[in-house]
């Protein structure tokens, strides 16, 4: 195997994540419960606390009483539409005592801070939404309507403030909100199985484990759950080549990645059995942002926070998870340059900043040391590459699958959670990914095989013909189905 002879001076991985192959267990919670290791990959390095300290007693009694339906099965204050007068008249503003959530060394608690976060976003978004949730469980064919463009400065400060520490926007957000940060173990001793896990918080009925909404919430984090293995393939093939080892070894990183995202897929597949498409639509209410929806015209508010100017955030979205942004940056997959691009690039504020972190440097780092040229100069080394861009393709595919059944033919509601356009919006990333697939394999593969080279052999074209063949058939259906709900919608 010829070895990978890029060799860079720039600091490593290690240098600049000291902690990425410690033990979880070690770790304190003056870090960013976020922080990426090789153990938890983009899982938070330990599960999110149940319950807040004490003096935030007045906030939990809400979120004890939130949901459509009760831990207890009894209808919730969103049951009968009370969330918002409720808060009003029970909710002081504690936003002082965040600062003082500090650990035994005096730093900042952010472990802790990071559940306070997710418990007033909770409240934020239910107190917002509420009114949108009357108006479609009471008549659905009339849309949302508007929510609420005040949010209160008891809910409003702490919330801003908390968002101020940890360095994200002050909103719901996938990772340190609604999936990642939102789980516990029913029983700790038989670990992360699907069937032991929990919702600490929820909307509608996803305190109840069988119910569609804590499926769906679930599911992503049995998904990210095995991102280990992926956290560990592409260290391996960055560091390998920074360090100019062996091309073998880079090899070998690729088939890591490989391995979990056959897991990882797994896991996605079994959204449809865990969270019913039908069922969807209905906690879906909640998890709207407040840019780019008709429910929120305006902006909103946030009272005693930024001279009270309205403010805009997009809504909690799958698409905010780091899996595929990680592989896009190591696979260095060209995005085109339009306004569905600019929307995911705005996506990169709303992961936690270890995430960001993480995804900035892996992305300068395949940049300098060219991990998609040195890939393709060896035919092996360019089958496995291929075959893991292949994977981004099928979450992505898998991806405009569920948005096509859960949502478009559901609703004619145009813009996802996010504020993406709800049909244009994955498609645009989608044929990216097999733009690129076709041009290396007919750039790079094909002319091997037409030459006869050894090294592209008859076990290698039963690896990638099929494949290519996927490619090509899935590209002209996309762009059928497009055309087809653009058209339908007047897009």
């Amino acid at each position: 195997m010829s070895p990978a002879k890029v060799i860079s001076e720039s600091p490593t991985t290690l240098e600049l994540f000291p902690h990425i192959h410690d033990d979880p267990s070690t770790l304190p919670h003056s870090l960013d419960p976020f922080t990426v290791t090789t153990s938890t990959g983009f899982l938070p390095y330990l599960t999110s606390p149940i319950n807040l300290p004490e003096v935030f007693k007045p906030l939990m009694s809400l979120l004890a009483r939130l949901p459509v339906v009760r831990d207890d099965g009894t209808p919730g204050l969103l049951a009968t539409y009370e969330l918002g007068s409720a808060v009003l008249k029970e909710l002081p503003d504690l936003t002082d005592e965040v600062d003082k959530l500090i650990t035994s060394d005096g730093a900042l608690d952010l472990y802790t801070i990071m559940a306070v976060f997710r418990d007033y976003s909770f409240l934020a978004s239910s107190y917002l939404l509420e009114p949108c949730w009357e108006n479609w469980r009471t008549n659905p064919d009339k849309g949302y309507g508007l929510g609420r463009d005040v949010l209160p400065k008891a809910v409003a400060r702490p919330l801003y403030r908390c968002a101020q520490i940890l360095d994200i926007p002050p909103f719901m957000s996938y990772a340190a909100s609604y999936a990642l940060f939102n789980y516990t173990l029913d029983d700790p001793s038989k670990g992360m199985v699907y069937s032991n896990l929990r919702l600490v918080r929820g909307f509608e009925r996803g305190l109840d484990p069988r119910s569609s909404e804590a499926g769906f919430i679930l599911t992503h984090v049995d998904m990210v759950k095995d991102t280990p293995g992926l956290i560990t393939g592409v260290l391996q093939v960055i560091d390998t080549l920074q360090n100019g080892g062996p091309r073998s070894t880079v090899n070998d990183g690729f088939r890591e990645i490989l391995a979990a995202m056959e897991k990882i897929e797994a896991g996605m597949e079994d959204m449809w059995a865990n969270s019913k498409p039908s069922e969807y639509l209905s906690f879906r209410v909640f998890i709207f942002g407040i840019t780019s929806q008709s429910m929120f015209p305006n902006g909103v508010i946030y009272e005693g926070v930024e001279d009270d100017e309205p403010l805009y955030f997009r809504g909690e979205s799958g698409a905010n998870d780091s899996i595929i942004p990680l592989l896009d940056h190591l696979l260095q997959i060209p995005m085109p340059n339009t306004p569905l691009t600019k929307i995911l690039h705005e996506f990169r504020a709303y992961r936690p900043l270890p995430h960001r972190t993480f995804l900035a440097h892996v992305r300068t780092k395949a940049e300098e040391l060219g991990v998609r040229d040195f890939a393709l100069q060896d035919t092996e080394t360019a089958i496995l590459f291929l075959r893991t861009l292949n994977h981004v393709r099928s979450f992505r595919w898998r991806h405009w699958l569920f948005a096509r059944e859960y949502i478009i033919r559901r609703t004619p509601h145009p813009t996802a959670t996010g504020g993406s356009p709800i049909v244009t919006w994955l498609p645009n990333q989608l044929s990216a990914v097999m733009d690129m697939m076709i041009s290396i394999y007919e750039s790079v593969l094909a002319p091997r095989k037409v030459q006869g080279t050894d090294s592209y052999d008859g076990a290698c074209q039963k690896l990638v013909e099929p494949m290519m063949e996927i490619v090509r058939d899935q590209k002209e259906k996309l762009a059928k189905e497009v055309e087809k709900w653009c058209k339908e919608r007047g897009v």
